[in-house]
């Protein structure tokens, strides 16, 4: 086990609804083909004073702001006070979470936004991971599947960790920053509070409290 990959490492459980999907994993991306079940579950226990339903499998808070120009598609939980803009394209097993924002023509794919976590203008989130107050600047974006189809895997120094999932984006740590249109590799993770320079090409892992200027060039934050 690589200590700064797990869940704990990267990511503040008490800041999402989906806490329970995570149990008894090690790596967050594990949880990855679990994320439609537990929507499903998750949402029918949902309190109706607090949300309504909104289609087959869509919970809605009823204090959230969802644009009438947003395209739902199940299973979908949208937090209290989250924030989902004009043309947002949400493809299933989504969760977003409390104060979360989902801005103008964002494309979201079985992805988890923690609380407060931040996509506000053109991103593309699938198979993937966003943690508590995580900003991803405009048209920052996740690539989920390897040119050549093949399984991904998880590249930390000279280690490598087989994941056994063909498609999975990033895992982004809390209150992380990624800069405006970089893209960020299949597989990469990010550690918490770590920022990443815009157009950027990320791939592997970065450490918690960087700064990515670009793959050869990786400073501490002071």
């Amino acid at each position: 086990m690589i200590s700064e990959l797990t869940t704990n490492a990267l990511l503040d459980l008490t800041k999402t609804a989906a806490a329970g999907l995570f149990t008894g994993d090690e790596y967050p991306w594990t949880v990855l083909p679990k994320i439609g079940e537990f929507i499903v579950a998750l949402g029918k226990t949902l309190p109706s004073d607090l949300f309504e339903e909104r289609g087959t499998n869509i919970w809605v808070a009823k204090s959230a702001t969802v644009a009438p120009s947003v395209h739902i598609t199940g299973p979908c939980i949208i937090d209290e006070g989250a924030e989902v803009r004009h043309c947002a394209f949400i493809r299933g097993k989504v969760l977003i979470g409390k104060g979360a924002v989902a801005g103008n023509s964002v494309e979201l794919k079985n992805a988890i936004l923690f609380d407060g976590a931040q996509v506000p203008h053109y991103n593309y989130v699938g198979d993937s991971i966003l943690g508590h107050k995580a900003h991803l600047g405009a048209q920052a974006l996740t690539s989920n599947v390897k040119s050549d189809r093949r399984l991904t895997s998880v590249k930390h120094g000279d280690t490598v960790l087989e994941t056994g999932l063909k498609k999975f984006g990033a895992i982004v740590g809390d209150f992380a920053e990624v800069g405006c249109s970089t893209v960020l590799n299949p597989a990469t993770v990010i550690g918490r509070h770590t920022n990443i320079y815009p157009l950027s090409s990320v791939r592997g892992t970065v450490a918690a409290d960087r700064i990515y200027k670009n793959q050869d060039e990786i400073v501490v934050k002071r």
